[in-house]
């Protein structure tokens, strides 16, 4: 499979999940808080909104469509 190929292939299946699911949301880890002696763990929560799906699946689907022109 070449280069082409799978970034068609996960740009399509990754807006493809985005749109299913109306956006996926994520927890990463934050900085802990020292205070008072006590520690406290954060996490941030990030959020990928369905147009960046919608935007993936089209950039997929216009990889897909267009040629390249080979030189020489």
């Amino acid at each position: 499979m070449n280069t082409k190929t799978f970034l068609v292939v996960a740009l399509v299946a990754v807006g493809i999940v985005v749109l299913a699911s109306l956006g996926l949301s994520f927890t990463s880890p934050g900085a802990p808080v020292e205070f008072l002696g006590m520690h406290v763990a954060a996490a941030d929560v990030e959020f990928i909104p369905p147009a960046a799906g919608a935007l993936a699946l089209v950039g997929g689907i216009v990889l897909l469509v267009v040629t390249t022109k080979r030189i020489g």
